[in-house]
């Protein structure tokens, strides 16, 4: 009998796992570039601890086309992903895998020049990952930042979760792409929470709805969300 397909935490790297990087010689904010920048954002290893203790494998499908454009080696990235591993464990989480795109259309190392399967919003790491570890799709979860992430979720079929800790400046472009996901939470630990929540049933035992549900205004995204904790249905009103 073939082994039964379980469900996964897919995680976003920058901006969910680790804080981007400001640079105020330009005002601008990126992706860390060595591992003395690499910076884990507040409660993420905890949030992973709580995604590791339902079982669900926790990898990270991140593009990461700094090495293409030049701003790193290949030996930096793995130097950061090993802090990040390093850091993660000690905090009490544990990530199965790390994947990453290399890749850029526009690379200035012809190597990594290529339009590619793997780079987000294409769901090509997503479904490596899920013949790597016998991963059920449908019943997974996409966590990230940028519409990217989303859109890999949704052609991978997953449910997806937006997180956005300030007023929604991709609601509109999310909008104008025709992309929903389906929850909109403030940090990496509001994610671990509410996927507890789903996998627990905590949402019927608790009498909280499950539904999708129609949010007041006419704002971009006001209608279509699912709203299952109330800090969910909070955050996303706040947001609109």
């Amino acid at each position: 009998m073939p082994a039964q397909l379980k469900p996964a935490a897919f995680l976003d790297r920058d901006g969910v796992i680790n804080s981007y990087v400001y640079n105020p010689e330009f005002g601008t904010v990126d992706s860390p570039s060595h591992p003395d920048q690499f910076e884990l954002k507040p409660g993420a290893a905890k949030a992973i601890a709580m995604l590791n203790r339902l079982g669900l494998p926790v990898i990270v499908v991140s593009n990461q086309p700094g090495v293409a454009k030049r701003k790193f080696s290949v030996e930096l990235l793995q130097s950061m992903t090993e802090k990040m591993h390093a850091e993660i464990e000690a905090g009490g989480g544990k990530l199965d895998a790390v994947y990453y795109c290399l890749h850029h259309p526009q690379a200035a190392v012809a190597e990594y020049r290529r339009q590619c399967y793997c780079r987000k919003p294409q769901p090509g790491l997503l479904f490596e990952a899920a013949r790597d570890f016998g991963i059920d799709l449908g019943r997974s979860y996409m966590i990230g930042d940028a519409i990217t992430d989303i859109a890999a979720g949704n052609r991978a079929a997953t449910r997806t979760i937006l997180v956005s800790g300030r007023k929604c400046y991709l609601c509109e472009e999310l909008e104008r792409r025709q992309l929903r996901p389906d929850f909109v939470v403030e940090s990496l630990v509001r994610a671990a929470e509410l996927v507890r929540a789903l996998e627990q049933g905590d949402c019927v035992d608790n009498g909280l709805a499950c539904a999708p549900e129609e949010l007041a205004g006419d704002g971009p995204l006001a209608a279509g969300f699912y709203s299952c904790l109330p800090y969910v249905k909070s955050e996303l009103a706040e947001m609109l």
